[in-house]
């Protein structure tokens, strides 16, 4: 039987048959965790549960050489770059890591070492545990994030806050980008799949099909392009103001303390900000009824 690259709608139903069964894999494990060890320790275990789901299902199909039930439901193969050999399988292996263990490290490094940040920033060791963190909050490369973030200064501890933040923003930006490129070129559904060089052939159906659909799936690529560069301006313009507010509440509260505290003593109000222990400035009141500094309301809802 002959056999040719498979199409973006091919590709998209195969990812979505296997997000399915993945997800109803999941949610069974979950349940299971839930029923035999409680709900506290199925919040705690949630995030390595989903990971070892995931992996038993690439395990079972890709690794060992067969089809994922997406790809036989809509009758792909996979091949690598040559597009006359099946995948080797260290490349099959490399997919499935980068797939599902490298977004998870990445996403509970980010979430860890954000946290450490904020400790340090705060000045206060002891917190409530994150049930967010999960396992990854009792590894040794938590004790070693600890250590070095304990070795750097203040202003480094700002600017590593700063780039995690970016770096949170950036990643799911960068999906959407791949989404879009995948939809103009028809290949490589998945960023993980674009690294290991794992491509798609299919067998059965007519190819003129693919054809009139893939047109389609251009000019969705091109709406998705400008739809993320919209995205991207508005959060920079977003950014901007967040910053130029930041320095004009730094310069306004530089200004005149001694004026603002001959006026409390004769009107004999109390007006400290309980965030920042100072003077407020641009005084805020949150629903409950308390009054806080504008600056520090919002920074202190950002984060928490």
């Amino acid at each position: 039987m002959a056999l040719a690259e498979a199409g973006p709608a091919r590709v998209v139903r195969s990812g979505q048959k296997d997000e399915l069964y993945r997800s109803g894999l999941r949610s069974a494990a979950g349940a299971a965790l839930h029923g035999l060890a409680g709900a506290k320790k199925w919040l705690e275990w949630r995030r390595e549960i989903e990971l070892l789901s995931d992996v038993a299902y690439f395990v079972l199909t890709t690794l060992s050489g067969y089809q994922t039930l997406g790809e036989e439901y809509v009758n792909i193969v996979q091949v690598d770059s040559t597009k006359k050999r099946v995948p080797s399988f260290l490349r099959r292996a490399a997919f499935i890591s980068l797939h599902t263990v490298v977004p998870y490290y990445l996403e509970k490094g980010l979430l860890h070492l954000e946290h450490e940040l904020q400790l340090e920033a705060d000045g206060a060791r002891t917190l409530q545990s994150n049930p967010a963190l999960g396992f990854f909050s009792r590894t040794l490369i938590r004790n070693w994030i600890q250590r070095q973030v304990r070795e750097l200064t203040d202003q480094q501890k700002k600017t590593a806050l700063q780039i995690v933040y970016v770096l949170k923003q950036s990643i799911p930006l960068l999906h959407r980008l791949h989404l879009a490129v995948f939809y103009i070129h028809g290949t490589f559904y998945h960023l993980s799949k674009r690294i290991a060089g794992i491509r798609y052939l299919r067998f059965g159906g007519v190819q003129a099909e693919d054809r009139s659909i893939r047109s389609s799936y251009k000019f969705l690529g091109i709406i998705s392009l400008f739809h993320l560069l919209l995205t991207i301006s508005v959060q920079m313009y977003s950014f901007k103001q967040k910053q130029r507010a930041r320095q004009e509440w730094k310069l306004h509260r530089s200004l005149a303390p001694q004026k603002n505290m001959t006026k409390e003593k004769a009107t004999g109000r109390h007006s400290r900000c309980t965030l920042c222990l100072e003077e407020r400035r641009h005084t805020t009141a949150t629903p409950c009824g308390h009054l806080f500094c504008w600056e520090c309301i919002t920074e202190w809802c950002n984060t928490r």
